[in-house]
């Protein structure tokens, strides 16, 4: 499956992506901040699309420009790895791009696709998307992509093993189909 914007291609990601992947994702600004450690290797990122990112729905975020793979944007099913505590026909999306590409707006633009996607082809309710205290960043691109805040969860355990503070934030159906028109 891919998905086309106007600056952006979202497609499955490639073994041969490995390479811009780690370039991307061993920056230690990147992956604790969203709860994951920073890549180590090539190898470590390999071992990443073979694993973590060849779940359904997880895209690499390509720069139509230069075909260049430079962030990551997926959805999360209520039977998969998520944080949000989700119903059926629900899903919870996940994100992050490389530090050059930061202040863009094409992490809004791949989550505004995905969204579409999600309501408009798999037949989802609802989206949720879910970020730690200080992530600012990650922060705007909910508030950016039309999510509404839900509630904060205290004391949560992140991937790395550290107590943060979660929030989370929600979109219906009917909101993203009521965005759309307005």
């Amino acid at each position: 499956m891919t998905i086309e914007t106007e600056r952006l291609i979202l497609r499955p990601w490639l073994e041969t992506d490995a390479g811009a992947l780690f370039r991307y994702a061993s920056d230690p600004d990147i992956g604790p901040i969203a709860g994951w450690e920073p890549h180590t290797s090539v190898e470590n990122s390999l071992e990443i699309i073979r694993t973590v990112f060849a779940a359904p729905e997880v895209y690499a975020v390509v720069l139509k420009e230069t075909g260049e793979p430079v962030g990551s944007c997926g959805l999360m099913f209520s039977d998969s790895l998520h944080s949000a505590d989700m119903g059926e026909r629900e899903a919870e999306i996940g994100y992050w791009i490389g530090k050059p590409y930061w202040g863009r707006g094409l992490i809004p633009e791949a989550v505004g696709a995905l969204l579409a996607r999600g309501f408009g082809e798999l037949g989802l309710e609802a989206a949720w998307c879910g970020y730690y205290d200080g992530n600012t960043k990650s922060k705007r691109v909910c508030e950016k992509s039309g999510f509404r805040f839900h509630h904060t969860n205290i004391g949560v355990t992140s991937p790395l093993g550290d107590l943060r503070t979660e929030h989370f934030c929600r979109m219906t159906r009917e909101e993203f189909f009521r965005g759309r028109q307005g």
